[in-house]
């Protein structure tokens, strides 16, 4: 889940723009709604909208705070600093260390007022800070470049045709000392994970370290341990992987873990949660989106749901937990984006499992308050065409979206059944009865290699 953006510097000075005459006050009120609700600083805000230039906001700064503007393009940092930042908390503040003077670190930041962040480098580097002020974008480029090391992905995974008796507990037992021993290890945890078929990996707590357990068409299966001397090595390495905050245990996380496998990019969705015993952490992995007509092969049943994707209406995604309901919502993006470029397609999601050409993907955040209300609230001004909603509970949530079908909408829903009869029985309650009468087209995931596809008559009168 990203965090929060924001700007202390912009915030505190927003109306001194207005007091410079750079801009009126209007305008920024404006700003301050726009980047509250996509969820960016205001300075971005009044950039992406034309009204001032990154550049005028920088020299603004520099003359207010009479703290200097460095320029980054063509500046070469000493390397021997970077041991004083850690990848995450420059991707986390803006903030990259520049040289040293005696006891003093120079660092450019984005936000030079953010005086928690300075507090967390002091602390952290042992010894004074002089900011500098530089560009957000030019910070995010020259932190991509140096510290590549600690932004690299897990990397390649190699199944082959002889590893049917693969343990990941061998890396875990090797002599390897060096520093990507760790690394090593959630590799071959993964790529065990990937070999026998498994989409969800539990690292439970447990007195003696972390129990690593796999779970497989609902079968629960534990897979050795991961002993109390690399417990913490292996958490901070696995957030750092996911960009996560090494050094916050205390509140839920989410984040996205990238890999290779045999040449194919698959994602790794992590949640982190705290319990008595200590952080419990939560794996999901996806596997790329395939062509909607791999999925579906039977040309009546395709041209069914080719229509449905044309057409104001819903769209319902049922199947059991892990039966690829996300996978065939995903294929069925893909083929609205590829059939009609100009579509204005969007999704409303816990996280992103993959970047899709030709959609907007919107990623929920509590932490900023963008839930699926105030989702709803705004996602109507995007003026889209089609929409994707994971994971609606509520009734409201239900008829607020299906009635946006009446504004020529289409809307793809997922919907939890074990079977057809478990589907029958939950749809019998009233609560649904808007949505039945809106949906042009059912697909219900039997198994990987069954899937059954309703047109509007079909499944309205199977629901009935």
């Amino acid at each position: 889940m990203e965090t929060t953006v924001t700007n202390k510097t912009l915030e505190k000075l927003k109306y001194d723009l207005v007091r410079a005459g750079l801009v009126p006050y209007e305008t920024i009120e404006q700003a301050d709604e726009i980047a509250t609700a996509q969820n960016i600083n205001i300075g971005q805000a009044l950039i992406n909208s034309g009204v001032l230039s990154e550049e005028t906001i920088l020299k603004f700064l520099e003359a207010k705070l009479h703290i200097p503007y460095v320029n980054l393009d063509d500046y070469t940092l000493d390397t021997a600093c970077l041991k004083f930042v850690s990848y995450s908390d420059a991707k986390r503040y803006r903030i990259i260390p520049l040289f040293k003077i005696e006891d003093t670190l120079t660092v450019a930041m984005a936000d030079p007022l953010d005086l928690f962040a300075i507090d967390k480098i002091i602390e952290s580097a042992e010894c004074s800070i002089e900011p500098v002020i530089s560009s957000e974008s030019s910070i995010s480029k020259k932190i991509e470049e140096y510290y590549k090391s600690e932004a690299e992905t897990v990397g390649e995974i190699f199944t082959g045709e002889n590893n049917t008796d693969y343990d990941w507990r061998d890396e875990l037992h090797s002599e390897d000392l060096s520093d990507n021993h760790i690394q090593k290890i959630i590799r071959a945890i993964l790529k065990q994970a990937i070999l026998e078929g498994v989409h969800e990996v539990t690292f439970q707590r447990e007195n003696d370290g972390f129990t690593v357990v796999f779970k497989k068409n609902g079968e629960i299966s534990e897979k050795g341990n991961i002993p109390a001397v690399l417990t913490s090595s292996f958490v901070a390495k696995l957030k750092v992987l996911a960009e996560l905050d090494p050094s916050v245990s205390e509140v839920p996380q989410l984040g996205k873990l990238y890999f290779t496998v045999d040449d194919i990019e698959v994602v790794a969705s992590i949640s982190t949660f705290p319990t008595i015993m200590g952080e419990r952490i939560f794996l999901k992995i996806y596997k790329p989106p395939t062509l909607l007509n791999k999925i579906i092969t039977s040309d009546k049943n395709l041209a069914v749901v080719r229509n449905s994707l044309a057409i104001p209406g819903i769209i319902l995604v049922c199947g059991s937990p892990l039966s690829g309901k996300t996978h065939i919502i995903y294929s069925l993006l893909l083929e609205a984006a590829a059939k009609d470029g100009k579509k204005n397609i969007m999704t409303l999601e816990s996280i992103a499992k993959y970047n899709l050409k030709g959609v907007n993907q919107c990623e929920l955040n509590e932490n900023t308050g963008f839930n699926m209300d105030k989702a709803a609230r705004f996602i109507e001004f995007q003026s889209p065409d089609l929409i994707y909603l994971e994971g609606i509970k509520t009734k409201e949530s239900f008829d607020y979206f299906s009635n946006l079908v009446f504004d020529n909408k289409t809307i793809i829903m997922e919907f939890l059944a074990n079977n057809m009869e478990d589907l029958r029985n939950k749809m019998s309650f009233s609560d649904f009865e808007t949505l039945k009468s809106l949906i042009s087209c059912m697909i219900f995931i039997h198994s990987k290699d069954s899937i059954e596809v309703f047109d509007k008559s079909t499944a309205q009168k199977y629901l009935a």
